[in-house]
């Protein structure tokens, strides 16, 4: 087997260029002490740099005839390939007894949100997550307040993450060509051990009004709070939810709790208000 065909139901696009796959695997240079996870590793040309690099690494891959070539190219992964979908998996139990470890990789680019998502559930257990994604998602993930690449994701992961886009990376190298710019970023875990409110309802508050991002907060939290709170003449309310920084919404998140616990909100149908 002397290379793996891409296949664009999983959204393969694999690099060619060696200088950024180490330039890639540079991002988790402070991290030589714990395992790192690479997920989507195909022909395992970032692979290579991790294992030269001295990483503790496994590596998750979903195309068999992707896991057959690393089987057969990378005999030091002997024992550390998964064969399995990296959404589906517990993957502490990829790590038993290490409390930590890091996520790396070149992305499919049809499941990167969800990847992120993922390791936000293992927030505790991955200090640091790096690697390449489409231009316009990592724009998204690394977005300041005030403009309209900032949204849920942004919010959701910077709460727990500090997130640096670091490099943009063209077209041309890889095998296919995406239709897409790409990007390469890296989230480093932040100080913060949880939140001062309801996790739950602090997602709920995000989700809701950036489902009507274009609304003031007074419409868009309506769904929540309901047409008879009595502070929607707050000054908060007038902004709109890209407004807002991950402070505001904690903030926002710790006055909404406050109000549910001792109101019953009685829900409307129409909340399409201008």
């Amino acid at each position: 087997m002397r290379f793996v065909k891409p296949k664009k139901a999983l959204g393969q696009h694999f690099l060619k260029d060696l200088q950024i796959a180490q330039r890639i695997a540079d991002t988790l240079a402070a991290y030589k002490d714990i395992p790192v996870l690479e997920v989507g590793p195909g022909m395992g040309v970032l692979t290579q740099f991790l294992l030269e690099a001295g990483h503790d690494v496994k590596v998750v891959e979903l195309d068999a005839e992707s896991v057959a070539y690393l089987e057969k190219n990378f005999p030091d992964l002997k024992g550390r390939i998964i064969p399995a979908d990296f959404l589906k998996l517990d993957l502490m139990s990829l790590f038993k007894g290490k409390e930590r470890f890091c996520v790396i990789g070149n992305y499919p680019y049809n499941i990167s949100s969800q990847i992120f998502f993922k390791v936000l559930d293992y927030k505790d257990h991955v200090p640091c997550c790096s690697g390449m994604i489409q231009k316009e998602v990592a724009e998204r993930l690394a977005a300041s307040p005030g403009g309209k690449t900032y949204g849920i994701i942004s919010v959701l992961l910077q709460a727990w993450y500090d997130i640096e886009y670091l490099f943009t990376v063209h077209e041309h190298v890889f095998d296919p060509p995406p239709k897409v710019k790409s990007a390469v970023i890296r989230m480093t875990r932040n100080n913060r051990t949880s939140l001062p409110c309801d996790e739950a309802l602090f997602k709920q508050v995000v989700k809701t009004t950036f489902n009507q991002r274009r609304k003031t907060l007074r419409n868009s939290i309506k769904p929540i709070l309901g047409k008879a709170y009595p502070d929607y003449d707050l000054p908060i309310y007038n902004k709109r939810p890209e407004q807002l920084s991950v402070e505001e919404f904690i903030g926002l998140t710790q006055r909404v709790e406050a109000y549910l616990k001792t109101n019953t909100v009685i829900f409307e149908n129409d909340y399409n208000e201008n």
